[in-house]
């Protein structure tokens, strides 16, 4: 019920019992001038309780956070006082009364239980459901997206600043060997653990909770059935993953990937070198790299996979799941080469014999000659 109704109900039925008492004639004088003052002590008290109960209504259920605007959140660091949570609101022009909040606070206990995390200030939101709602740690989740990564310094300013832990934790984290080697992986293939998708975390989860999360998303993807897949490669995940981290290098498009794939995989079988450009465009770190010359060939570095047979020790990108998928189910063909086409499509040509291959690399080349691509 409404306060202000309650109210006027309630003088209606103080009026009434005055008017009923004051018909009645058998009353003396000198009780109805006792009646009268108890009917005054009455209505006061009834006034007084009122309009507490409106003040304290008011202070607990109005509106006085994030009045304006759109819904905003509150971040609490670690080891943060009382001080600090107003501080921020204030700062942010979240909080529209302050005494009344701190006042709140006080009687809710919340001064005393400041519990770091992310919180969702809902638009017009009144102190007792913000305060319950810090004092009890209800934070909102953080949805984390993560795809076409190329480095682990890429990875690191991505996540790191999303989370409290920031950069510097996290690199500590994966450059830790022991650490990273108690999940199966060393320093150099730790990328290989974390699976593109998207995960609800928590803001101030701490690095090594958070490692521990994803090694758990890892343990899921890798199930059984793509288990025994990548066995059957004899191949291990991490290594179908470094393979899917070329894969996906190689090209854009989803339906070529298996072919791609495929072709790697007769190269392997064949004890010969990869040849994989994307590998020395990683070797060199540079990324704006249109085109590979010779002399990108002679960089000593084991991601040179034109001087070194076999996989690279490590992904040169976080390979998406599509690209792990298309490496376990490949193509199945006699491909051992392939060139990007030369009409620019994203599409490659493909052939069995070097001759083949030539033929198509001329053509390439000489489209990038046209258009005055040289390095």
């Amino acid at each position: 019920m409404n306060i202000r109704r309650w109210f006027d109900k309630l003088i209606d039925a103080l009026a009434w019992v005055y008017d009923f008492l004051a018909g009645m004639g058998k009353y003396t004088p000198a009780f109805m001038r006792q009646r009268n003052f108890l009917i005054g002590v009455a209505i006061f008290l009834f006034v007084m309780i009122t309009t507490f109960s409106v003040y304290f209504y008011q202070l607990f259920f109005t509106p006085n956070l994030q009045l304006k605007g759109e819904d905003t959140y509150l971040y609490i660091p670690e080891k943060a006082t009382f001080a600090t949570v107003l501080d921020s609101l204030e700062k942010n022009k979240i909080l529209h009364d302050k005494m009344s909040f701190a006042f709140v606070a006080r009687l809710l206990k919340y001064r005393d239980n400041i519990k770091p995390g992310r919180y969702l200030i809902r638009k017009k939101m009144a102190n007792r459901a913000a305060i319950l709602m810090l004092r009890n740690g209800i934070q909102a989740p953080m949805k984390l997206t993560f795809n076409n990564i190329r480095t682990k310094a890429d990875f690191v300013e991505r996540v790191g600043k999303t989370f409290a832990f920031g950069e510097t934790n996290l690199l500590t984290l994966l450059d830790d060997a022991q650490k990273i080697g108690e999940y199966g992986f060393d320093t150099t293939n730790v990328m290989c653990m974390f699976i593109p998708d998207t995960y609800e975390l928590y803001w101030n989860i701490s690095s090594e909770s958070f490692l521990k999360r994803m090694h758990k998303e890892y343990e899921k993807f890798w199930n059984a059935k793509r288990q025994d897949k990548a066995k059957a490669l004899g191949l291990t995940p991490i290594q179908v993953a470094v393979l899917a981290s070329i894969v996906q290098a190689e090209t854009i498009k989803e339906d070529e990937k298996p072919r791609v794939a495929g072709v790697y995989l007769n190269r392997l079988k064949k004890d010969m070198l990869l040849q994989a450009d994307p590998t020395l465009v990683f070797a060199w770190g540079d990324f704006s790299m249109k085109r590979v010359l010779n002399k990108h060939k002679e960089i000593a570095s084991p991601y040179n996979t034109y001087k070194y047979k076999g996989l690279p020790p490590g992904p040169i990108n976080i390979p998406a799941v599509s690209s792990i998928d298309a490496v376990l189910n490949h193509e199945s063909h006699e491909y051992l080469f392939f060139c990007a086409r030369e009409d620019f499509s994203g599409y490659h040509n493909f052939a069995k014999t070097n001759a083949e291959h030539e033929e198509n690399a001329r053509k390439y080349q000489k489209a990038l000659n046209k258009r005055q691509i040289y390095n």
